[in-house]
């Protein structure tokens, strides 16, 4: 398929192409559009043959769940069959943004969103292109990475189409995606309030407003959460992690041996924000960049082990696995 893309202000998108991307959702169509996180790639969460050409589209293993999303707090109805109190607090806080909340899900909610479990991962989105296509669409929409699986995740609409082009029907482009790293993931269906995946919404954020957080997925059942897997958000260039002081004799050795390798640093020339959040907004686009030169090595400086830099640290180690 001819995959159209259709470029919309930022922050004031035109109504007229919001409107038809939602009838593109409602009629079982794939729409790529961007979050303050990154671009998702949506379909109507309730259309079991659409979620299906989420998986073929993606080439993502159906024991890897969705996350639905919602234009308000309010809609959560829809998918979910409870909305604990923990839930409650955790949304006024945190929504509109970055944090993703799994419940018991509603019983129209197809297994094919859930990986078949009895839970169901909500967002909802502050980007204002995605609220309006939530919005107009009508319906929850599931969305996850507009990449193909296991792959570098897409900040711009240009990574969405290099994945996906012809694979897709549409994207949105609505420029760079401020956030760079998906959402953090808790789990609010046990006594205590679960991380699953960490994200912007760091752990201490999380314990301010529902004290102790446990971290990790439990290992029976199924998947309650995306970016469970060991690799994930790889580039296809072979990805190491390297301590900071042993930076330069990596890169040496690697040349020495022959081997075209780049570098992500912390500090010097060219380096990547030694701020978290500044960090994660790079993050993905750097490692695209270096992914289409051609090189046979990236060598990334492993950021500090501390709850600010834990999503970050996260993606990297699992875009690293199997690439030492």
């Amino acid at each position: 398929m001819d995959t159209a893309l259709w470029t919309v202000d930022p922050t004031s998108p035109d109504p007229g192409a919001i409107a038809r991307a939602a009838v593109w959702i409602r009629a079982g169509r794939l729409v790529a559009f961007p979050t303050e996180t990154v671009y998702g790639l949506g379909a109507n969460a309730l259309d079991p043959a659409a979620i299906r050409g989420v998986f073929r589209a993606k080439g993502r293993p159906a024991s890897n769940p969705l996350i639905v999303h919602v234009p308000d707090p309010a809609l959560v109805v829809n998918v979910a069959a409870e909305w604990p109190t923990t839930a409650g607090r955790l949304a006024k806080r945190f929504w509109p943004g970055p944090l993703t909340i799994v419940v018991p899900k509603a019983s129209g909610v197809p297994d094919e969103v859930t990986a078949g479990g009895p839970t169901v991962a909500v967002r909802c989105p502050a980007h204002p292109v995605a609220q309006a296509l939530l919005e107009a669409a009508g319906v929850p929409v599931a969305a996850p990475s507009a990449n193909r699986s296991t792959g570098l995740s897409p900040t711009r609409a240009e990574h969405v189409l290099k994945s996906l082009g012809g694979r897709i029907d549409l994207v949105l482009d609505g420029g760079p995606c401020t956030g760079g790293i998906e959402s953090t993931v808790v789990d609010v269906t046990g006594g205590v309030v679960r991380l699953l995946r960490p994200g912007l919404v760091t752990v201490p954020m999380l314990e301010e407003v529902v004290g102790t957080v446990e971290i990790g997925a439990k290992a029976n059942g199924p998947a309650r959460s995306p970016g469970q897997m060991e690799k994930h958000y790889s580039p296809r260039t072979r990805l190491r992690l390297v301590d900071g002081n042993d930076l330069v004799d990596d890169f040496l050795e690697a040349q020495s041996a022959g081997l075209r390798a780049g570098v992500m640093s912390l500090y010097g020339p060219g380096a990547l924000p030694n701020e978290p959040a500044a960090y994660a907004t790079e993050l993905y686009h750097r490692l695209h960049e270096l992914d289409a030169q051609g090189l046979d090595l990236i060598l990334v400086e492993l950021p500090p082990d501390t709850p600010d830099w834990a999503a970050v640290r996260d993606r990297l180690t699992r875009a690293a696995a199997h690439g030492a």
